[in-house]
């Protein structure tokens, strides 16, 4: 597929028990992770309820500003699993019972000796003229329509079909990061940095700082796709460090918790 200079996403987490921190989200992480490995940037991340209203909005603001909008949660067979009737009625289509899914869920149901019930039968369900995304670790599949891409919330099956579909993304230049930490605190270092910042205006500088080993630390994150101006812009950050007394260490420390 063709390269394309700056794709964009964002992630759709569907789910009360999310909400509620009974479910601890690992998919954003891993989203990121291998998104940003294809130079395609996460842009933004929600987290809505199980709300048809809030859902279809959420679908239908990000895929209008974003090249792709994944979403995770809420396409299994139980009451509260409305993902896939919200993007039906975001697209303005029919939902519709995939005659692929449907013989795939049959065949794999007759194989366990499990019932396939109505309930099982609603992970068939999907938008009118989505496509299947495949699931190789439960066969319930998730769906694409338009640039939306659908996924299970179980972060094993979400990987799994992210991996199916991964080949048919365009992809952009690879973003690649530098990570330099000190013991110098976040406000001794935000003039310079931003000084810094404003001189390699392509590259990306975070400031994250941390608690280690008994003290604050911060660790200052550069990211960007010309390898070139990400080291020059790194060699900066480090004359920055050592010119206020600290000293600059490659990578991130061992964190405790986060601080000021």
């Amino acid at each position: 597929m063709e390269s394309n200079p700056a794709p964009t996403a964002a992630l759709l987490i569907i789910g009360n028990e999310v909400l509620s921190g009974r479910t601890k989200d690992a998919n954003l992480s891993h989203l990121g992770t291998q998104l940003s490995e294809m130079g395609i940037r996460m842009m933004e991340a929600r987290v809505v309820p199980d709300i048809e209203a809030r859902i279809i909005e959420a679908v239908n603001e990000l895929r209008a500003r974003y090249t792709y909008v994944f979403t995770t949660g809420g396409i299994g067979p139980t009451h509260d699993d409305i993902t896939s009737a919200c993007i039906a009625k975001a697209f303005g289509v029919k939902l519709i019972r995939h005659p692929d899914a449907m013989t795939l869920l049959a065949a794999h149901y007759a194989a366990t000796g499990a019932e396939f019930n109505d309930a099982r039968k609603k992970m068939a369900e999907v938008p009118e003229g989505a496509a299947l995304v495949e699931n190789p670790v439960s066969k319930a599949p998730g769906f694409h329509i338009g640039n939306v891409y659908v996924f299970a919330g179980i972060p094993r099956i979400m990987q799994a079909m992210f991996d199916s579909v991964r080949g048919e993304l365009a992809t952009g230049a690879k973003i690649a990061s530098r990570t330099v930490s000190c013991r110098i605190g976040e406000g001794t270092l935000a003039q310079g940095l931003g000084a810094i910042q404003a001189r390699h205006p392509s590259i990306d500088i975070g400031s994250y700082p941390y608690f280690a080993g008994g003290g604050f630390g911060v660790s200052l994150v550069l990211r960007g796709t010309d390898e070139a101006a990400l080291d020059a812009a790194a060699d900066e950050v480090r004359a920055l460090i050592r010119s206020l007394g600290g000293e600059p260490v490659e990578g991130e420390p061992v964190k405790e918790e986060a601080g000021k």
